[in-house]
């Protein structure tokens, strides 16, 4: 062969190998949880991707759910410390800090610094349900302890994965990792729709056990923490704290009857909704919201 016909294959090879590493599964990447405090839990390809800066509002500027954010707090103080504490579930009325209270508990309980190694929140994803067994495999030997957080919790109909859930949480041979607890946000106490369990009653050749099988999912949150709507005053209040946190300058009549004006445009009143008032606020006024 000639060295010109030698040099094509030669690039000809080079462009197989190139086109063979592209289809070749990349590396999963190394998981230092060391690095950072909070984790989001990529399933595809199987590692924990750290996050540097996580979106939580300070512990203090959540109101109107002081009676719940004390049991969590508690909960959660004692798992950090090594002692017994229950997987939680947070349910109830949309935008009132389910998931910000448990980002804000776990931010204050590190705080506090009680222990050497920092509790670690890891967030995963609902559609990453049926992964939690492989997950929780790879933490029980790590020498930190863990909340897994999964925000918006629910099951739809067809929806078999809660079976997974019910398996890793409490149940299986292994059961759950003592240094791994799950807290959950859902807008519904028992995670299914209504309808799906009233099909269930319907159609099943023992309605009892059939609606017991979907139901007992959320009895293996050993805490209910539920959450409703807040009344006018506490809606108020949480206007407040947050115009006082951000330094906003505005005659307090003023803030009150544009938050009621803002409320009543959106049809309700929550934590959300607050905040969003603020946010429009500060726009408004040109001034910078604090980290």
């Amino acid at each position: 062969m000639t060295d010109s016909s030698i040099d094509a294959l030669n690039q000809k090879l080079d462009r197989l190998i190139e086109a063979v590493s592209r289809l070749a599964p990349q590396p999963v990447p190394r998981t230092d949880l060391g690095e950072a405090d909070c984790f989001v839990w990529q399933a595809d390809p199987g590692f924990l991707e750290p996050v540097r800066k996580v979106n939580r509002v300070d512990i203090g500027l959540i109101r109107g759910v002081d009676r719940v954010r004390d049991i969590l707090v508690d909960n959660t103080e004692r798992f950090a410390a090594g002692h017994a504490a229950n997987n939680v579930l947070l349910w109830g009325a949309r935008g009132m800090g389910k998931s910000s209270l448990v980002k804000a508990v776990h931010a204050e309980i590190n705080a506090r610094a009680r222990s050497d190694q920092p509790l670690k929140l890891i967030e995963i994803h609902r559609e990453d349900i049926d992964t939690l067994p492989k997950l929780m495999g790879l933490l029980k030997a790590a020498p930190f302890r863990f909340i897994l957080f999964c925000d918006d919790l629910s099951f739809d109909h067809d929806d078999t994965s809660y079976k997974s859930l019910k398996a890793a949480l409490e149940g299986g041979v292994e059961g759950r990792p003592a240094n791994v607890i799950f807290y959950a946000t859902s807008n519904r106490r028992h995670l299914l729709p209504r309808d799906m369990i009233d099909n269930e009653r319907s159609t099943a050749i023992n309605p009892s056990e059939a609606v017991e099988e979907k139901v007992s999912l959320s009895d293996r949150f050993g805490l209910w923490l539920g959450f409703h709507k807040c009344s006018q005053d506490e809606y108020l209040d949480m206007i407040d704290g947050y115009a006082s946190h951000h330094g906003l300058d505005i005659d307090p009549e003023q803030l009150r009857a544009e938050g009621l004006e803002w409320a009543t445009t959106r049809g309700s009143r929550s934590g959300r909704v607050a905040w969003q008032f603020t946010q429009d606020l500060a726009g408004r006024l040109g001034k910078p919201l604090k980290d």
